[in-house]
């Protein structure tokens, strides 16, 4: 080697050295990056199975499509997800990939909200975030039971919808409850602002509401998500299963959100400063959770697979993890033809 590449190899070394050396710990650096830790994705790149992952390019806040996994290219098999358990997904591939090895590295899944999934289904599995458009059609649709069965009805869906777990509502808050919320009530109250899932996209909106009224009649609800819309003390998200958190943690904008249980499990499990509120059950609203057969599926045999698996011990213990809790056993059953198999040759 050189003097003249010795040289230069020292300088970029130390050049190396600097730019690695750790920010002090109250500065404007290291306190932005303490921000940027608490934004999506949140799962350091476990929510995605692809096996070859060439350049890894993800800078949050603002380079990251956290609710788009795997890889659309060639996939053996495509899931629309309700967004409210994309934590759990990673450890639902993961485990439907070990009892099925020929599918690892080839699921593609999205997990936007229920009604957006939807829309993205009539418009032929194509859909365009920032300057991206692809398209990767739906084989699997997992939404509440009731969405899934009018889907069915529609004939968007085939089949019979496949239930597999429940939820329940919680209130979230900053870790400091800085609203001082207590329950439903104080939802209503003067001075406090709210973050909710939107009545068009979010059909969590619609268990919400029943429990509003529980708490506090049709005057409650009336003024979480009519009057205090109008004046903007509640913020109606587009998807609340990201926006929720982040207004709540790291914007500041608002005190308290109405989710499931699931989703303040999971921000606490990740350490981010939140809280939940419980509600009690008889104020409280159910959801449970269905998966149906897209019509006209490309990967019809994989889907069956899927829609077998969410109702094995594998999958129910994931979702336990989250709060979830598992349909009773007397509940609705698989069709006893639901075949399995494994992805067709490429």
């Amino acid at each position: 080697m050189s003097r003249k590449m010795i040289r230069h190899a020292a300088l970029a070394a130390v050049a190396a050295g600097a730019l690695a050396t750790p920010a002090l710990a109250d500065s404007p650096a290291s306190r932005l990056a303490g921000q940027e830790a608490q934004y999506p994705p949140w799962q350091h790149g476990a929510n995605n199975d692809a096996l070859k992952r060439g350049l890894e390019f993800t800078v949050a806040p603002v380079d990251v499509l956290a609710d788009f996994h795997g890889t659309p290219i060639d996939p053996a098999l495509v899931l629309y997800v309700g967004g409210n358990y994309f934590f759990a997904m990673a450890p639902l591939v993961a485990a439907f990939e070990a009892e099925h090895p020929a599918y690892r590295g080839r699921l593609y899944w999205e997990t936007l909200p229920p009604g957006l999934l939807d829309r993205q289904i009539q418009a032929g599995g194509t859909v365009t975030v920032g300057n991206m458009t692809w398209t990767a059609q739906a084989d699997v649709y997992l939404a509440d039971l009731q969405k899934v069965s009018a889907m069915i009805e529609e004939g968007t869906l085939e089949g019979r919808p496949v239930p597999y777990v429940t939820n329940e509502l919680t209130i979230m808050v900053p870790a400091a409850n800085p609203g001082h919320v207590t329950g439903l009530r104080d939802l209503g109250r003067p001075g406090i602002t709210l973050v909710m899932p939107n009545p068009q996209w979010e059909g969590v909106a619609r268990q919400i509401r029943a429990s509003l009224v529980k708490a506090g009649g049709e005057a409650l609800a009336r003024e979480v998500y009519g009057a205090m819309v109008a004046d903007g003390r509640t913020i109606l998200t587009v998807i609340h299963h990201r926006q929720t958190p982040l207004l709540l943690l790291l914007q500041g904008a608002a005190e308290a959100g109405i989710t499931w249980t699931s989703e303040a499990v999971f921000q606490e499990q990740a350490g981010h400063p939140l809280g939940h509120v419980a509600i009690p059950s008889d104020q409280n609203s159910q959801a449970v959770y269905a998966a149906g057969l897209v019509a006209h599926a490309a990967h019809p045999k994989a889907a069956h697979a899927w829609l077998a698996f969410l109702r094995s011990d594998a999958a129910l213990s994931i979702f336990e993890r989250y709060g979830f809790k598992r349909i009773a056993a007397s509940g609705p059953r698989l069709p006893e033809e639901t075949p399995h198999g494994a992805p067709a040759s490429r």
